[in-house]
């Protein structure tokens, strides 16, 4: 039997008995997937936008963590100690992030670790292992899962550029074997990147000291996986850490000239906001 469309009704329960032709049924999707089409990117806008604010508010957190530090220490945790070139292979490594958990309220770990071991020893494998949210940008593909074993850092410290030109020093805030003061960086607080986001680098390990780098010339986001450079998840940028304790998104449109300047902490470098 052949039943015209026009005639074929789906009965709805709760309607009076009210029916839908098949005809309006499919305007009725249609509309619905048009409308679910207009949503989609706002509601994908909205979490991007969410994630990128915890990143910040992350930053923010070692923005607090490091003044205290300063505060108490009168300096800034030294970037890395003993850093481990190939003809050292027993240095320790051990990293700036390692040294800030107790003002990251984290002092219990902090007592389980030691110091005098590399980073990578048994001695600290067990307390390496915990995952810190703090260091964890909400929009890291790798999240919470570990790295060679050892809790993920999506945020590396700023050891310098080579925008400009090869590195023949390290003019970051973050370096080898020196801590740094507020007073030795010149350019100013407000002016300087201390952290910046480095997401998914194997070597982003919190308590691992390679999570230094040197800001190479490729624009932010489109370094080379096998580059320790500033990268993120986030679209159009990455959130970076002033010494000030700011938190900001640094566009990936920024000048590379006003990138280098905010990689030195004493370059005497001028630039805009």
């Amino acid at each position: 039997m052949v039943i015209s469309q026009h005639r074929l009704r789906l009965r709805c329960s709760g309607l009076n008995g009210a029916g839908f032709t098949l005809v309006e049924l499919l305007v009725v999707l249609a509309i619905i997937g048009l409308l679910t089409a207009l949503v989609l990117p706002a509601v994908q806008a909205a979490r991007a936008s969410m994630r990128r604010t915890g990143c910040l508010n992350n930053l923010h957190q070692l923005g607090v963590a490091l003044a205290s530090y300063h505060a108490t220490h009168k300096e800034l945790p030294m970037g890395c100690l003993e850093w481990r070139p190939p003809t050292k292979p027993a240095n320790r490594q051990l990293a700036w992030s390692a040294r800030l958990l107790p003002q990251l309220d984290e002092q219990p770990l902090f007592d389980t670790l030691n110091f005098e071991r590399p980073f990578d020893h048994a001695d600290n494998a067990a307390a390496a292992a915990t995952i810190l949210p703090q260091y964890i940008c909400p929009a890291s593909e790798r999240g919470a899962r570990l790295e060679a074993g050892r809790g993920p850092s999506d945020y590396g410290g700023i050891y310098g550029e080579r925008i400009t030109g090869p590195i023949t020093r390290p003019q970051g805030v973050f370096i080898h074997e020196v801590a740094i003061r507020y007073a030795q960086i010149t350019d100013g607080l407000s002016a300087t990147l201390a952290v910046s986001e480095d997401a998914g680098f194997p070597d982003g390990q919190w308590i691992n000291g390679a999570n230094l780098f040197d800001q190479s010339d490729a624009p932010i986001n489109t370094a080379g996986s096998w580059e320790n450079d500033i990268r993120s998840e986030h679209p159009n940028g990455a959130n970076g850490l002033l010494a000030d304790g700011g938190a900001r998104f640094v566009s990936a449109d920024i000048d590379p000239l006003v990138l280098a300047a905010l990689c030195t902490r004493a370059g005497g470098e001028t630039h805009g906001e």
